[in-house]
């Protein structure tokens, strides 16, 4: 047959960050920028992306900046195609929350409170999920990664009210998602933080008010969790992966 034959092989392979902020999303950037990966990075302001993607491109790293609100549920399948109509393809997803989430005792909790975490911590990465699928099943071949805490299977008493069962729910159905889709060549794997991620947001919000020292948060370096992030995308041996804090000094 004529035509042209295009070698996926040789293909050179996306990953989305969606909430690509200064902590994890800089280091997952990197970390697969240095295997080759072309770099979407996707949060609200153009400035920080604009930025990041400079910096990328000093160290060789092809990046290019997709602004979007992620809160906003109706406007992610656009979000998604743009990445795909630049890149041609999204071969890794990782979707993780980004900004200050306070905490809401169990005692002030309602459901308008209720839902802005269901919208930013079950909502919007399944609908992340739900649309970067078609193209990965088209090619037989992706991941998609969900960055949560232990709020998601470790009942925390005096915690955040509300966090950890929207991140359960995102928890549950990423295990139902692989079962269906694992046959097929896509994975999808979800990565439990333990700690607080250094150079994040909530990790400078913490420092200003003094959280960090008073209440002895353990904090976890972004470049570790990318790294981890890195293996169970690459191994595909395990749904779950937890990272634990290294100790503080």
């Amino acid at each position: 047959m004529g035509g042209v034959v295009l070698n996926l092989e040789n293909r050179r392979k996306t990953i989305a960050v969606f909430g690509a902020g200064t902590g994890l999303g800089a280091s997952l950037a990197t970390r697969f920028g240095r295997e080759g990966y072309r770099v979407a990075l996707v949060a609200r302001r153009q400035d920080l992306l604009d930025q990041r993607v400079a910096e990328l491109a000093r160290d060789g790293v092809e990046a290019v900046a997709f602004p979007g609100d992620l809160s906003d549920l109706v406007g992610i399948p656009a979000l998604v195609q743009s990445i795909e109509r630049r890149f041609g393809s999204i071969d890794v997803a990782v979707y993780q929350a980004v900004g200050e989430f306070g905490s809401v005792p169990a005692v002030d909790l309602n459901a308008a409170k209720l839902q802005a975490l269901a919208t930013i911590f079950a909502f919007s990465p399944i609908e992340v999920s739900h649309a970067v699928l078609p193209g990965m099943l088209a090619r037989g071949d992706g991941a998609i990664i969900i960055v949560g805490g232990l709020q998601a299977v470790v009942r925390m008493q005096g915690g955040p009210s509300g966090v950890g069962p929207m991140m359960t729910a995102a928890y549950n159905y990423i295990f139902s998602l692989n079962n269906e889709v694992a046959p097929k060549g896509v994975f999808a794997g979800i990565l439990n933080v333990g700690a607080v991620i250094e150079h994040s947001a909530g990790f400078r919000a913490m420092r200003a008010s003094g959280l960090l020292v008073n209440e002895g948060y353990q904090l976890v370096s972004p470049d570790d969790v990318a790294q981890k992030l890195w293996t169970l995308v690459t191994k595909r041996n395990q749904v779950e992966a937890i990272i634990a804090p290294r100790p503080r000094k």
